[in-house]
């Protein structure tokens, strides 16, 4: 792992995200490692560039992921840093 950016709080997921993840074969952590390390995945520049801005003001933080089976998974991290929630975009 990466050296750590910021604070993830308590984890959470929800079913999607959980089952995409089982169906990948995949763990929630291998992902939650690159989010708090700073590779946010398939995001494109603007959305980096605001995750950069989030980082340093103590905004909302967002990565997305593209599991082994083609599923997109999205990792949110909370302004306050009190929760990082793991969901399939179509749960947002």
């Amino acid at each position: 792992m990466g050296r750590m950016l910021f604070n993830l709080g308590q984890v959470v997921a929800t079913p999607g995200a959980l089952q995409a993840l089982e169906d990948s074969e995949q763990t929630a952590i291998e992902f939650l490692n690159r989010h708090v390390s700073g590779d946010w995945g398939e995001l494109d520049p603007e959305d980096r560039k605001e995750n950069e801005f989030s980082l340093k003001e103590g905004f909302r933080i967002l990565s997305a992921y593209i599991l082994k089976t083609g599923q997109k998974i999205w990792i949110i991290t909370e302004a306050d840093r009190s929760v990082t929630t793991l969901l399939l975009p179509e749960e947002y």
